[in-house]
């Protein structure tokens, strides 16, 4: 099939599945969070946590990539990655981050935005060894973002540990660990037919949350 501007400007789909009203979303936002990727997990979608998380370097210029949650409270949004990484390079430059996840089958969509810190070593500690053996290693081995010149270094490098760490305990690299994301914003997004989408916005102002609509 031959990829023309103007297929690509007719690729449309009316959103109907659901609705999202004032007194339907809850006070609180991480509980109305709650609510909806409890629904992400009833529906079976796959991967629910999958989000994307935007950063930017100390001059402003912004980089995104997809990353996944693993966990969240009411102090916010956790993950777990590679602290050498660029992702990490930045957020110890400029430690304010966004994170989006989408929700096709739902049509709904989660903005938040908020500051970033790192999680404490013990936490990182306790998921570091939570993880499948190969996961722990592969930590280990991967320089994450640099440049490397063959797939070959990091097998190689998996088989040498492996070997090494046979039936002992891996330690967690220093290098690697968890952040988590400190709302300021959070905007649920329910798709909704011709376009008029429903957005209701959380803000943290003065420690409350106050809650508004958006138009589309």
């Amino acid at each position: 099939m031959e990829l023309t501007k103007e297929m690509i400007q007719s690729l449309r789909q009316d959103y109907r599945s659901a609705e999202l009203s004032e007194k339907d979303a809850d006070k609180n936002p991480i509980k109305q969070f709650e609510n909806w990727f409890s629904a992400a997990i009833d529906a079976q979608l796959y991967e629910p946590n999958v989000m994307t998380l935007a950063t930017a370097d100390k001059s402003g210029k912004p980089n995104a990539r997809i990353v996944l949650l693993k966990g969240f409270d009411e102090n916010g949004f956790s993950f777990y990655t590679n602290y050498l990484s660029t992702k990490g390079k930045e957020i110890k430059k400029n430690p304010q981050a966004c994170l989006v996840f989408f929700w096709a089958e739902l049509e709904r969509q989660v903005r938040i935005e908020g500051k970033i810190e790192k999680l404490s070593k013990e936490a990182s500690e306790k998921y570091f060894h939570s993880r499948p053996v190969g996961s722990q290693i592969g930590a280990i081995v991967s320089p994450q973002s640099q440049i490397i010149t063959d797939r070959k270094i990091l097998e190689n490098k998996v088989e040498e540990l492996t070997n090494q760490y046979e039936g002992k305990t891996i330690p967690k690299p220093a290098h690697w660990g968890g952040y988590i994301v400190k709302p300021t914003s959070i905007e649920f997004w329910q798709g909704r037919t011709s376009r008029l989408h429903d957005r209701i916005k959380y803000d943290l102002i003065n420690g409350k949350w106050q809650t508004n609509r958006l138009a589309p």
